[in-house]
């Protein structure tokens, strides 16, 4: 057998991931993504009152929660064919963006800057050389020399204390390393800053949500934020204007820091815009409706086959057959039983483990908790690559305007950093990733505070409706409710028999992303986008974690625990 290199467990992203990687002349020649956590949701909701859904399955994961929460409402909705009102769909639309801007701050800066920036090389720096650096490419209020050199002091507190906290056990000095020590320095700095402004955009999900994580506020039929602008409990002018600040003050940090930052270290690391492509099928759905029905949406959603853009097919609405009856899950190389491909309404949840008795995977085998979900495309299931690539390439692909516009400015920095010129394909690439999701970022922040006029706007004509009963009829309902959630296309499905839930399935973007081959031999977009990937050094693979950290990943929304004896684990009383 060829020499492995295995990581187990991927460190910066939530939940438990094995990648297994065989290396070749310094680059990767093959590939494995290895889930390593089940997940019991499904089992668990069976016979369920389908209105406690949501409140379940955000428990999904500590990361994603709203998300979950969303398309489980949107999924019973969708049986029920049950509009939502106006008031009820700009709230949530507020909390998706909110809750999707800390969500994309929080990967970039804290989850895998770290695989480009070298931490301890920043206490070289000359603190007045990079805040021109910094001035060079951003203009961002919170840089300056002094600002440089106080971050630098901490740093150096850390290293002399022999305790680096949250940047001990990096490839500090990693021969991929190749930022000077200035452009270190001020990633270091915005590391810091940005800890405070996705501190932020949570406050925001908290005012409407009730709390944050898993927020307390939807229901089958709209929500439960009551609105009276005379009422201090209620949602009132007060909180309507602080929320308005806190989407401000985000949306400066990722128009002015953020956004630059990402395009910058991009342009620093040119040569990457060439690794990591890997499954160049694209699935967006539209998000952030605008209406009662969801017709009409903000962000477009779509498929894009062979990173073709010209081949781009819309999806657009909440009941668009070509998303809803094409989509499919395989378990070949699942630790699942049996060995199918159903559509998700068909699909049964029996965990079976194997385990991997060799100690690699030989490709043969079952090897993965992740199922993998596929889309029928001219009569063949393809794996697609999900995420806010998938959503930048379809909404450019379609002309949107907003997509359009910060696209072109992006590649236009780009380009002009890098000393060559980038088009729209570098954005299929590991930093191109990263790039595609400060876009969308950019893209949230505007449209964060759109919604929040539209509902201010709606409030002060009087209308204060915020949620539509739901009603069971007798028989069997069907409903599929998606998402384009921080990670990419989340859908959750739905089969309801005389008012209680039948069967449950979540397909959600890590699933999608992490998937493992599939009955013929297709590979997921992790495993797909290392094949290629340089690895200077197998015993630290710096490289191959570049790439992963660039979907980021969650593995605990894919799947979740199990004790393979059967035993029980924990009991919690509930008092």
């Amino acid at each position: 057998m060829a020499k492995r290199v295995v990581i187990d467990p991927v460190t910066r992203i939530e939940g438990h991931l094995r990648i297994e990687v065989v290396p070749e002349n310094g680059y990767v020649k093959n590939a494995y993504s290895s889930a390593q956590m089940w997940r019991g949701l499904e089992v668990i909701l069976q016979g369920r009152n389908p209105d406690d859904a949501w409140m379940f399955v955000q428990r999904i994961c500590g990361v994603c929660t709203t998300v979950h929460a969303l398309a489980s409402v949107r999924s019973v909705e969708n049986a029920l064919q049950l509009e939502i009102p106006y008031n009820a769909q700009m709230i949530r639309n507020i909390i998706i963006a909110a809750h999707a801007l800390h969500d994309h701050i929080v990967h970039f800066y804290h989850l895998s800057a770290l695989d480009w920036v070298d931490i301890v090389s920043a206490l070289k720096a000359d603190p007045q050389k990079a805040a021109k650096i910094a001035e060079s490419y951003q203009d961002w209020k919170l840089n300056g020399a002094s600002v440089f050199k106080a971050v630098q002091d901490k740093l150096r507190k850390f290293v002399e204390s022999g305790q680096l906290g949250p940047f001990a056990n990096g490839y500090w000095g990693h021969p991929a390393m190749k930022l000077s020590p200035e452009v270190n320095l001020i990633a270091v700095t915005h590391y810091l800053q940005a800890l405070d402004y996705q501190r932020k955009a949570t406050q925001a999900v908290a005012i409407l949500g009730g709390k944050f994580p898993h927020i307390q506020n939807l229901a089958v039929g709209g929500v439960s934020t009551a609105i009276n602008l005379d009422n201090e409990a209620t949602l009132n002018m007060e909180r309507l204007y602080y929320i308005k600040q806190l989407l401000e003050e985000v949306r400066e940090f990722v128009h002015n820091c953020y956004l630059p930052d990402v395009i910058a270290i991009s342009a620093f690391y040119k040569e990457w815009l060439n690794y990591g492509r890997g499954v160049d099928n694209y699935l967006a759905v539209p998000d952030l409706p605008q209406d009662t029905k969801g017709e009409v949406f903000d962000l477009p959603g779509g498929t894009i086959i062979g990173g073709n853009l010209s081949t781009v097919k819309p999806i657009k609405s909440f009941n668009d057959p070509y998303f809803i009856n094409n989509v499919a899950e395989n378990i070949t190389h699942s630790w699942y039983k049996g060995d199918w491909t159903r559509h998700p309404w068909e699909e049964d949840t029996i965990p079976e483990y194997t385990g991997m008795p060799g100690g690699y995977v030989d490709g043969n085998e079952k090897y993965s908790w992740s199922k993998a979900p596929r889309f029928r495309h001219n009569g063949n299931y393809i794996p697609m690559q999900v995420g806010p690539l998938a959503q930048v390439l379809v909404g450019y692909a379609q002309g949107h305007k907003l997509t359009k516009k910060y696209v072109d400015q992006a590649l236009s920095m780009l380009s002009s950093l890098a000393g060559t010129k980038a088009d729209i394909n570098a954005l299929q690439s590991t930093p191109g990733r990263h790039i595609a999701r400060a876009i969308r970022a950019q893209m949230l922040s505007d449209l964060a505070l759109k919604q929040w006029e539209q509902l201010v706007d709606n409030v002060g004509r009087g209308d204060y409706e915020i949620f539509n009963p739901p009603s069971y009829p007798a028989g069997e309902i069907k409903g599929c409710g998606f998402h384009e959630a921080p990670r990419g296309t989340l859908s959750h499905w739905c089969v309801i028999e005389n008012g209680k839930l039948k069967n449950y399935q979540a397909v959600v973007p890590s699933t999608w992303n992490a998937s493992p081959r599939d009955g013929k031999g297709q590979m997921g977009p992790y495993e797909a986008s290392l094949i290629g990937n340089p690895i200077a050094e197998p015993e630290k693979p710096l490289e191959v974690l570049r790439t992963v950290h660039s979907f980021d990943p969650c593995i605990a929304c894919a799947v979740h625990m199990v004790d393979t004896e059967g035993e029980e684990i924990v009991k919690v009383k509930a008092l």
